[in-house]
């Protein structure tokens, strides 16, 4: 799903048939304008889509942009004035917030987390722990906030996780059969392989043929361990449990990437408003 499509199936499932209320209540030639408030402190985000879902609502609106993705934002401050017909601004309205609040609530908690990373070769990953059909926002939000986004899906990457191994016969067995998968596929895909402990990391070193070994609810000292043991051979990522309260003694490891679903999840969306003046 692109962009495009997104809010094209958004639209469709706010508005149905027909915004009764403003064609009931406002005339259709009415030329009205509106101001994007902010209310709450954070990171912007979002103002792109806010723009793509004006103008898919309606072409001839005139938006002018007073603040772009990844600005600071205080309360008070104004994001954006969109001027055109009155019924097509309240028909956009919901969507631009419920998109831009969510977006500017994940670029806002990214940013916290990614400023912790300061002085550490660490980067923060986000997680396809998203809202569905709501992800490709989720990810701008994301990068806006200044982590990398991992894989965008279940196609753009082969990350063989536990219950893969699992199912394929243990560690050698999954990575090669993802290893002929590819070469009798034609695809270009890295492999990203979850490993457990110790012993599955030292397997993954003697089996080889992947590029990320994911270290998942290791403490900071066994991720540091392994970091060791793997010694840039392949790229590190560790993942589970970590959150504002441990990234930074995660991040101290060496290691190469930190993945948080918390980016997406349990997210507070930041106050935004869209008034009439």
């Amino acid at each position: 799903m692109n962009l495009h499509e997104f809010i094209q199936l958004a639209l469709a499932e706010d508005v149905g048939d027909g915004d009764h209320t403003s064609l009931s209540t406002i005339p259709a030639n009415a030329k009205k304008r509106a101001r994007l408030l902010v209310k709450e402190s954070g990171i912007l985000a979002g103002v792109e889509v806010a723009k793509a879902v004006f103008d898919e609502v309606d072409p001839t609106f005139q938006v002018e942009v007073l603040m772009e993705d990844g600005a600071s934002i205080k309360p008070g401050d104004i994001v954006l004035t969109v001027s055109g017909n009155a019924r097509n601004i309240l028909t956009a309205e919901r969507l631009v917030l419920n998109c831009m609040q969510r977006m500017s609530g994940i670029a806002t908690h990214t940013r916290e987390l990614v400023n912790l990373l300061q002085g550490t070769r660490a980067r923060l990953l986000d997680t396809r722990k998203t809202t569905p059909n709501f992800r490709i926002c989720e990810k701008m939000a994301t990068k806006i906030g200044g982590a990398v986004n991992h894989r965008f899906g279940l196609y753009d990457q082969i990350l063989i996780k536990d219950n893969h191994v699992d199912y394929a016969g243990g560690i050698e067995a999954a990575i090669t059969k993802a290893v002929a998968y590819l070469n009798e596929t034609g695809r270009n895909l890295k492999i990203e392989i979850e490993t457990r402990n110790r012993a599955e990391v030292e397997e993954v070193l003697r089996v080889g043929n992947v590029d990320i070994i994911l270290l998942d609810n290791f403490t900071p000292d066994g991720i540091r361990d392994m970091v060791r043991l793997i010694d840039r051979r392949y790229v590190t990522e560790a993942s589970g449990g970590i959150d504002e309260t441990n990234l930074r003694a995660y991040a101290e490891t060496g290691v190469d990437y930190i993945s948080s679903g918390a980016l997406t999840h349990q997210i507070k969306s930041l106050d935004l408003s869209l008034k009439a003046y």
